[in-house]
């Protein structure tokens, strides 16, 4: 017990127990390349991990400076412990804990907006990195632009060098390099939105275009935004997983991460100025992101999306147990099947083996992934996760009944009560709007579905497509009716 209240840190990293993966690198050699805006556990769990390779092979000038845009409690956690945290990797045959040494600072946006701004105008920096959410470019998701009318957009237009908002702190900080003769640095997202570099692209330039033409036009001819896919499960640390981890380290660790074994990331291979070793460290390089955006998002995202809801309404509180339920391990499997025939490939990619490989790790009872927790900010993913694949499904005259199964068990969710009638605590920023839907249509399938597809900043003009009109509104007759898991077990059984 004296152990684990000991903490986590640069000097006692030789206390931590046998078998314990530590940074193979000299830390106090390492200085600041990158600046990464959203410190949140994805990104701990994923490029951290890379750039921790990066440094053990060598990349010195290459280590992180971490942005919470809001909440200090990652860099509360954190700073006591020097900024190491360990990453635990949980599968069927057991635990792997590796202490990630590669982040070396914090900032909370919030608290000092012109520190972030400094770091991120900093020479050294090359690389601001974002993995803020699809809510966090303050954005429509079905048409990719800036939301003029924002809060945080208002507010940045207004506080120029004392931002919110992630589009904001970058413009500030390019403004900034601009006007002392700096180079730009490379803005990699590493969130799911649907192209996401050109995406990212165009937000940032239409909101300096507002600050200015001239640091708009600037920013669309200067500045490098490689669109990305980045693929690896990492649910929310509990206080459980914290005393896990502290048992196993020896040590006590305040905010450790937890994830699954495997990890993809690919790159669209432009970094004007410059970039640490990714492709030694296992990142895929390619010329074009798009195809393998779209295998991830309508593979991958679409089915976890649906295990979230509808598993959610059956009562099954992760993935993996939802998955326990054969009708809906067949929905996930029919979400990836019919979603497959949308997406043009690569010659050699085999979707046949990554969709097998995905219900895999769906499946994985050591990776307790709540479909509460995915089931978060749906009106911002919906578009790219399920809306795509059904609008091509449709201008191919195909069947669109599993996605629109899908979307009903959202309508259902947002509705803010389960099937018990009980309270669902739903975090969208259209929380409040649904609601509203809600208790004006009343649980009647034909009056709710019609107002949910007419929220145009989720459906835009699909919302009105007879078709998908339809398939919509049957689906959630069936959920009323029959509720969510024996609409499932019909449907993959039909």
């Amino acid at each position: 017990m004296r152990l684990r209240s000991t903490r986590l840190g640069r000097t006692n990293l030789e206390r931590l127990s046998p078998g314990i993966r530590r940074p193979a690198y000299d830390r106090s050699r390492v200085t600041p390349g990158v600046v990464h805006l959203g410190l949140g556990a994805f990104h701990r769990a994923h490029q951290a991990v890379v750039i921790d390779d990066c440094l053990a092979a060598g990349s010195a000038s290459w280590g992180i400076v971490g942005a919470s845009l809001r909440s200090p409690d990652t860099r509360d956690a954190l700073a006591p412990q020097d900024h190491l945290y360990t990453v635990a990797i949980r599968s069927a045959e057991g635990t792997e804990h590796r202490v990630i040494g590669a982040l070396l600072d914090s900032v909370v946006a919030r608290e000092d907006p012109a520190r972030l701004v400094g770091r991120m105008v900093d020479p050294a920096i090359r690389i601001v990195s974002l993995t803020v959410t699809e809510k966090g470019y303050c954005h429509t998701p079905q048409t990719g632009d800036l939301d003029e009318r924002h809060p945080d957009i208002v507010h940045d237009l207004n506080n120029v060098d004392a931002p919110r908002s992630a589009p904001g702190f970058i413009a500030a900080a390019l403004a900034r390099r601009r006007a002392q003769g700096l180079p730009p640095f490379t803005v990699l997202c590493c969130d799911n939105l649907a192209a996401n570099g050109h995406t990212v692209q165009r937000i940032v330039t239409q909101f300096a275009a507002l600050r200015s033409n001239e640091l708009g036009k600037w920013i669309a001819d200067a500045v490098a935004f490689p669109c990305t896919m980045v693929d690896r499960i990492v649910p929310e640390t509990t206080d459980a997983d914290r005393d896990s981890v502290s048992s196993a380290l020896g040590l006590h660790d305040a905010w450790p991460v937890m994830t699954e074994p495997f990890t993809q990331w690919v790159v669209e291979d432009r970094f004007p100025a410059g970039q640490p070793d990714l492709a030694a460290a296992g990142v895929e390089l390619v010329s074009d992101v798009k195809p393998f955006e779209l295998m991830k998002l309508r593979l991958l995202n679409a089915s976890h999306s649906a295990l979230a809801y509808l598993g959610y309404l059956s009562g099954y509180e992760t993935i993996a147990d939802t998955m326990q339920d054969p009708h809906f391990a067949r929905l996930a499997a029919q979400v990836m099947e019919e979603a497959a025939v949308t997406l043009t490939m690569p010659s050699g990619t085999d979707l046949a083996a990554y969709r097998a490989s995905l219900l895999k790790r769906f499946a994985n009872p050591a990776l307790h992934h709540r479909t509460w927790q995915i089931a978060m900010d749906g009106s911002q993913k919906l578009p790219q996760r399920l809306l795509g694949a059904m609008q091509d499904r449709l201008r191919k005259d195909l069947p669109i009944a599993t996605h629109a199964l899908a979307v009903a068990g959202w309508m259902r969710y947002v509705t803010g009560l389960d099937e018990q009638g009980r309270a669902i605590d739903v975090r969208d920023p259209l929380a409040g709007e649904f609601a509203a839907l809600a208790r004006e249509a009343g649980p009647i399938a034909e009056r709710l579905a019609p107002a949910m597809l007419g929220v145009a900043k989720v459906f835009g003009p699909l919302g009105a497509e007879p078709r998908l009109r339809e398939a919509v509104t049957a689906a959630l007759g069936r959920l009323y009716q029959d509720g969510a898991r024996r609409a499932v077990a019909a449907h993959v059984s039909a």
